[in-house]
């Protein structure tokens, strides 16, 4: 039931995809079902729910990638970042976050798909100094927007974006917008098989934030 439901789903978002992506992708979300009976990585139980309320949520950021270094902040059971990290093989993605079982669930996971492309690294956000910064920063569900911007300034390479998958609180947050970020664009997301609102926060670090929504 998942390849289907996968495959329809990757065509209404059009995102070309190979066989062999598409079984990653069930794989994974065969893997996140088993573990979260275990670890309780997410709420939703279901592994055909999961591909609407996961795996979609997270592959409509795609037409906004930007650069081949990309960081999931705040990455949890790997989402955004292990789904986009199957459909882009040639970008690098950093997989980010602080808890151990959910590092480990992203180890196993990239080891269990094969994923050359993603990397995993517990460490709160705030005390994680690459070598190398980033060009793109991806955070979904993690925090408040204020507070997120706070914590990953340090991440952003030079003409850096960072990428805010929101609720229906996004323009909300975005009245608490700090001085040095300006938003490029709050765009709507239709997700298939998803009812809830979503948008994409598109923000860059450079001077003083002028928006308009």
């Amino acid at each position: 039931m998942l390849r289907p439901a996968i495959t329809t789903g990757l065509a209404a978002l059009e995102l070309p995809a190979t066989p062999a992506q598409i079984a990653q992708l069930a794989h994974y979300l065969d893997l996140l079902a088993r573990w979260n009976r275990v670890y309780n990585l997410t709420a939703v139980r279901d592994p055909v729910e999961m591909v609407s309320r996961h795996l979609l949520d997270s592959l409509a950021v795609v037409p906004w990638l930007q650069g081949s270094r990309i960081v999931d902040v705040g990455s949890g059971a790997g989402l955004p970042g292990v789904p986009l990290a199957v459909m882009h093989p040639a970008l690098q993605f950093t997989l980010l976050d602080s808890h151990a079982k959910k590092t480990r669930f992203m180890t196993q996971t990239c080891a269990e798909l094969a994923l050359q492309n993603a990397h995993v690294i517990r460490a709160r956000v705030e005390q994680y100094y690459p070598a190398q910064r980033f060009d793109c920063i991806l955070a979904r569900a993690v925090a408040p927007l204020s507070r997120l911007l706070e914590f990953t300034g340090h991440l952003c390479a030079p003409n850096s974006r960072l990428l805010a998958l929101k609720g229906s609180e996004a323009h909300n947050e975005l009245q608490q917008l700090p001085a040095a970020w300006r938003v490029r664009g709050c765009h709507r997301l239709q997700v298939p098989g998803l009812d809830a609102e979503r948008w994409l926060l598109h923000l860059e670090p450079s001077g003083p934030a002028t928006h308009q929504l």
